[in-house]
């Protein structure tokens, strides 16, 4: 299943950072900036997670909360969190379940190595719970005030 502009945010509820929970429900009336990525402790990944960190008190002032979402167990996600100073919630999803509901469990290939993974993704969601806004294949340069930029126009 791809998820598009339009179309319904799939529902989720993943274990998250700090022993928390972190629910599409918990959104409801608020829009939500959610962010798969493919490993804590990355370059590229570290790089997006401090750069929606910076970013959180924007974000919080257009009405959007931000979540991050990959494969890692909630141990990664604290230490991940603790190590950068992190500002975002981030969802552990080891059994693929909200990677795979929004379409971003994708083939890759690395070197001529085909392998599944998770492809970079940000979906921008209103307040309804309505997708306004997709980003596949994300390069991390400049994403995230493209994201902002939405977010506040939304």
């Amino acid at each position: 299943m791809t998820v598009q502009a339009g179309d319904a945010a799939p529902a989720f509820d993943l274990p998250a950072d700090g022993g928390g929970r972190v629910r599409l429900s918990d959104f409801k009336g608020r829009k939500l900036v959610l962010y798969f990525y493919p490993k804590d402790d990355t370059s590229g990944c570290t790089s997006e997670a401090k750069g929606f960190t910076e970013a959180a008190q924007a974000f919080a002032a257009a009405g959007a909360a931000v979540v991050g979402i990959s494969p890692d167990t909630v141990a990664r996600h604290d230490k991940f969190k603790a190590k950068y100073d992190l500002q975002v919630a981030l969802g552990a999803d080891p059994e693929h379940a909200a990677i795979e509901a929004y379409g971003v469990w994708v083939e890759k290939t690395l070197y001529g190595r085909r392998y599944m993974g998770v492809e970079r993704a940000t979906f921008l969601i209103d307040a309804a719970g309505i997708v306004r806004r997709v980003w596949r294949k994300v390069k991390v340069p400049g994403h995230v005030a493209e994201v902002l930029a939405a977010a506040q126009a939304l």
